[in-house]
């Protein structure tokens, strides 16, 4: 075994039945590290949102490695680092830390992973309309991903309004103007789109249900989702019964994984590898 040890964790909300760490430690043991993931979940410690700096600093102070950073800490997370990746500062949210002399170096992987399982699994898809639910921290990497895939228009939908239009803005700014806009009317813009992304956590486990009222759903649309416990949401299952194309969320946790994997443990990982293994885990 190496002499290299690395110690990782993943801090969320809900995430028990997450598979990242297993993900994490298989790819460490088949590289012959010593390479330990935990759970940091603040539902089950009891700890509210504002537990978030305490956290990091625990973590740093007690030699970890890196952070992964999941719902609903992407966004939150930003102001308490030191370093931003150019990616991360461009989507405005975080989903790896890693601790490095001394700082906190945050990235974001989520971009590339929904690039890499859009690829693989919706390559030859319509991409003039998409509509997107969430302009959260996810949505944020998310959003970027389609744009730079070629999705012409985008329209987002989000209960918060002010966050909405600040992605929006910064989507414009940065792919051109009209690109992106904020949803109004959900019903007529569904009825127009091509494609449909849920980013929210609706359909989690532990938040089941569907983001969008399955009577909007029709045919002719493509449906993806970046949630992946579990694997098969409600949105999926009412979107196959139509006849929808449709792409789960689990090639997006398995290269953003990857991309992590790396970042932390300074190795290349072996992609092919870990989707084997993600897939076992069914």
């Amino acid at each position: 075994m190496s002499e290299q040890s690395i110690l990782v964790g993943l801090i969320g909300r809900g995430i028990q039945a997450s598979r990242t760490p297993a993900l994490h430690e298989c790819e460490g043991d088949a590289q012959s590290l010593r390479y330990v993931y935990r759970l940091i979940d603040a539902d089950e410690l009891g700890l509210k949102d504002s537990a978030l700096p305490d956290l990091l600093d625990a973590a740093q102070r007690t030699g970890f490695t890196g952070l992964n950073i999941t719902f609903p800490f992407k966004q939150a997370v930003v102001p308490l680092l030191d370093e931003l990746s150019d990616e991360a500062r461009s989507i405005g949210a975080v989903n790896t830390v890693v601790f490095k002399d001394g700082k906190r170096i945050g990235h974001n992987t989520d971009c590339l992973g929904f690039a890499e399982g859009f690829r693989h699994g919706l390559a030859d898809v319509q991409k003039r309309r998409v509509v997107q639910m969430g302009a959260g921290g996810a949505g944020s990497a998310v959003a970027h991903a389609l744009l730079t895939e070629g999705v012409e228009q985008l329209a987002l939908f989000d209960i918060d309004f002010a966050r909405g239009q600040a992605l929006v803005d910064n989507l414009n700014e940065r792919f051109g103007a009209g690109r992106t806009s904020l949803g109004i009317d959900l019903a007529a813009t569904l009825a127009d789109a091509d494609g449909l992304v849920n980013t929210t956590p609706v359909g989690m486990a532990k938040l089941p249900g569907t983001p969008v009222p399955v009577g909007l759903l029709h045919a002719r649309l493509w449906v993806a989702e970046i949630i992946y416990f579990p694997l098969d949401t409600p949105l999926l299952r009412h979107a196959r019964a139509l006849g929808c194309r449709t792409l789960d969320g689990g090639k997006m946790a398995v290269f953003q994984a990857v991309k992590a994997f790396e970042l932390i443990s300074g190795n290349a990982a072996d992609a092919g590898r870990m989707q084997a293994h993600f897939a076992s885990m069914d």
